[in-house]
């Protein structure tokens, strides 16, 4: 199971989260957002993975972050098209480092939303669904997700939006059923991403609330 820091800044909090064991670590360009990286911290991980944050962003721009930054994946958290990500992934091949990934969320009230999924198919190579909030992410609220079991698409999604310390046996149910033991009725859910709920202020996530809340993920054997 992928878990997902996003909204980092700070090098110190970075070095910290790292440590934890986490497998993605999230930076948010977007000037939009609380969590904007208006500049490279004096440190950045390394035993993780890096994830860009976007929104509707110029793709020359967004080529230009993935290379300074050395990014694993970008992530569009906007209205981008498949055409625009054929694009990004045409410009961001670079010799140096390998293709890299995409992460397309979406914005998730209820099973109808899924519909927008499907022109992604082939595109992106993971899923994000966040909750539809007034901001286009970082709300901290959660959808509903009994409608996760109506998506039907071969993509992998993580899961977004409002994940809070307590929310350890609530995501165990999601993905485990009785009949028969142990069978995943989400097996496309590969992952959750954490933010605003782990938060001492914005772009600072709370150590100790993470840790407790991966030991607690390990203790139901998410």
């Amino acid at each position: 199971m992928i878990i997902k820091v996003c909204g980092m800044r700070d090098a110190d909090n970075i070095r910290e989260i790292e440590a934890l064991g986490i497998d993605m670590m999230g930076f948010i360009f977007w000037s939009g957002s609380k969590r904007f990286v208006s500049k490279m911290p004096v440190y950045m991980p390394t035993k993780v993975k890096r994830v860009g944050v976007f929104v509707n962003e110029n793709v020359e721009k967004v080529r230009r972050i993935a290379e300074i930054y050395e990014l694993d994946y970008v992530q569009l958290h906007g209205s981008e098209s498949p055409a625009y990500i054929q694009s990004l992934k045409s410009s961001i091949l670079n010799p140096q480092f390998s293709i890299i990934k995409i992460i397309k969320a979406f914005n998730i009230a209820d099973a109808s939303d899924f519909a927008q999924t499907e022109p992604y198919e082939g595109m992106a190579d993971l899923f994000l669904f966040d909750t539809k909030g007034k901001m286009v992410g970082g709300n901290g609220q959660k959808f509903d997700w009994n409608v996760l079991k109506f998506y039907k698409g071969n993509t992998p999604y993580i899961l977004s939006g409002g994940i809070g310390p307590e929310d350890s046996l609530k995501l165990q149910s999601l993905r485990l059923t009785n009949h028969p033991v142990g069978s995943n009725i989400n097996p496309r859910c590969i992952g959750i991403d954490l933010n605003s709920r782990f938060e001492i202020a914005a772009g600072i996530k709370d150590i100790q609330k993470i840790k407790t809340f991966i030991q607690s993920l390990n203790r139901t054997s998410l």
